[in-house]
């Protein structure tokens, strides 16, 4: 899916076909309509969230909310991180930074971790 389509909240992929940060406009509308980052189909549960250690230990994700199949596909793709992981759950809040936020990006705050299988 990712080789033939770029994902629904990102940017075209650049010449070597590596994506660009998640674009804030879509990340948003993920997080209100409930539907994936990756294909925009609607979300049921698990939700996914794929993102670097850092980002699973401070339980803060980036990316937009994904079904578990295609963070599993964006996490393959040539331009993704090797060191990102996915993050299951059922419930997650939409965080909108303050002006004086250390983190200005949109970022998304997993509720009822799930545990991997």
């Amino acid at each position: 899916m990712i080789a033939t389509r770029t994902p629904f909240a990102w940017g075209e992929a650049d010449a070597e076909q590596e994506l660009g940060p998640p674009l804030r406009r879509q990340v948003i509308q993920c997080a209100l309509s409930r539907i994936c980052g990756v294909c925009a189909e609607s979300l049921g549960r698990p939700i996914a969230f794929l993102g670097t250690p850092e980002e699973a230990a401070r339980n803060a994700f980036h990316c937009p909310p994904m079904h578990v199949t295609c963070a599993e596909d964006l996490r393959r793709h040539a331009g993704a991180d090797p060191r990102w992981g996915i993050t299951t759950t059922s419930g997650f809040e939409l965080v909108r930074p303050g002006r004086d936020d250390a983190d200005p990006d949109v970022r998304f705050e997993p509720n009822s971790l799930l545990q991997d299988p």
